[in-house]
């Protein structure tokens, strides 16, 4: 499964790294404005984002199947909402640094009691659940979430995480995962806290 995960993250970050680097040609903006009409639909339910989330799709992710495959799944959920998530923004909302994996991502909307528990409560929810449409409905109030508050997100790391999560056997390890981001920028804003303080009593 690992090496499916990692192939469908690199997928996914070349595609955004192509769309965020020719943001401003019109072809880019039709491409981004068809992908955000993807959002709630399945893939290949719309023609026009075939090549999109197809186009170049590395041969260890094709299937012969009817079905919709994990990968599939995946990349295009990742892309569709990083569509989304990119409307209005002359900068690329995408980035690499685990600083803005999902939950950590999710994290940096928290500026007070009320808001940890508006934002837990949409994560929970988010977090549990149970097949790939559902996901995709709670992931879109998130990323909702994370464009009104100017907060940037990993979508490689994302689609990995959405490629793993269908499999019944490693959704625990994801869930996991996204708690631990989600504590571990606790900890990260308490240690920059505690060096700025400390700079401020050295001057």
């Amino acid at each position: 499964m690992n090496s499916i995960s990692d192939a469908v993250s690199k997928y996914v970050g070349m595609r955004i790294k192509h769309l965020a680097d020719t943001l401003s040609h019109a072809g880019t903006k039709a491409e981004l404005a068809e992908l955000r009409r993807g959002i709630g639909k399945k893939p290949g339910e719309l023609p026009k984002l075939w090549g999109s989330f197809l186009a170049d799709l590395p041969e260890e992710l094709e299937s012969d199947s009817k079905d919709i495959t994990y990968a599939e799944w995946a990349v295009y959920t990742a892309l569709t909402l990083y569509a989304l998530h990119q409307q209005g923004n002359s900068e690329s909302v995408n980035s690499g640094d685990a600083e803005y994996r999902l939950g950590s991502a999710v994290r940096k909307l928290v500026r007070s009691q009320d808001d940890e528990e508006r934002v837990m409560r949409r994560f929970s929810a988010m977090a549990t659940s149970s097949d790939m449409v559902e996901l995709s409905h709670h992931l879109r109030s998130m990323i909702q979430l994370l464009k009104a508050g100017n907060v940037r997100l990993d979508y490689a790391d994302l689609a990995k995480d959405l490629y793993r999560y269908q499999y019944a056997d490693s959704i625990a390890n994801v869930r996991l995962k996204w708690g631990r981001d989600y504590y571990r920028e606790d900890r990260r804003k308490a240690q920059e806290a505690n060096k700025n303080e400390t700079n401020g009593k050295e001057e």
